[in-house]
């Protein structure tokens, strides 16, 4: 499990949410930022990914990522299966510790450094530290709620940061 933050992707009528909190926690006992930006927009802002893990790592998948969406000009579904069998089998990437959510609105995937790559049935998704948290807020929204994709993403965040202390309520929502 990877700790220090949390990210969900919430799938309803048509639309797409992933939000992340803000914080990055050094150790198990130190706040060392509340604003950091965890879900970004990639490929001339088509796609959105958000990841959990050690940031410097995510910074080189977000990268890695990328230039696949650009050799796949697009398609997510192939750039997520060869990034994916990529970072199982390089030896540099291979030590790299993160999990990233990713989605282009049709397709919601979590991929992982030992080759999953991961389309929930439910069209929620979630990571981290707070992720099962928020996972169960967002489950139980969607099935008593006609709130948004977008709303239930950020209310299950705030539940996750009321119980996970790896989990803050500055929340950052992109929606495609």
């Amino acid at each position: 499990m990877f700790y220090a933050t949390t990210i969900l992707a919430v799938k309803k009528d048509g639309h797409t949410a992933v939000a992340g909190d803000g914080q990055v926690t050094m150790g198990n006992a130190v706040i060392m930022k509340n604003t950091a930006r965890k879900v970004r927009r990639l490929y001339h802002g088509k796609v959105i990914a958000g990841f959990a893990g050690s940031v410097a790592d995510a910074f080189a998948l977000f990268d890695k990522f990328e230039s696949k969406l650009v050799d796949c000009n697009g398609n997510l579904v192939r750039a997520a299966v060869e990034f994916a069998k990529e970072w199982r089998s390089d030896r540099v990437l291979q030590k790299l510790e993160a999990l990233l959510i990713m989605t282009d609105g049709e397709h919601l995937f979590l991929v992982s450094g030992s080759g999953e790559v991961i389309e929930p049935d439910d069209g929620i998704l979630a990571i981290g530290s707070g992720g099962n948290y928020a996972l169960a807020a967002a489950r139980a929204l969607v099935s008593v709620t006609d709130l948004s994709a977008r709303e239930i993403a950020e209310k299950s965040l705030h539940i996750a940061a009321d119980i996970c202390v790896y989990t803050n309520h500055n929340v950052i929502v992109e929606e495609i």
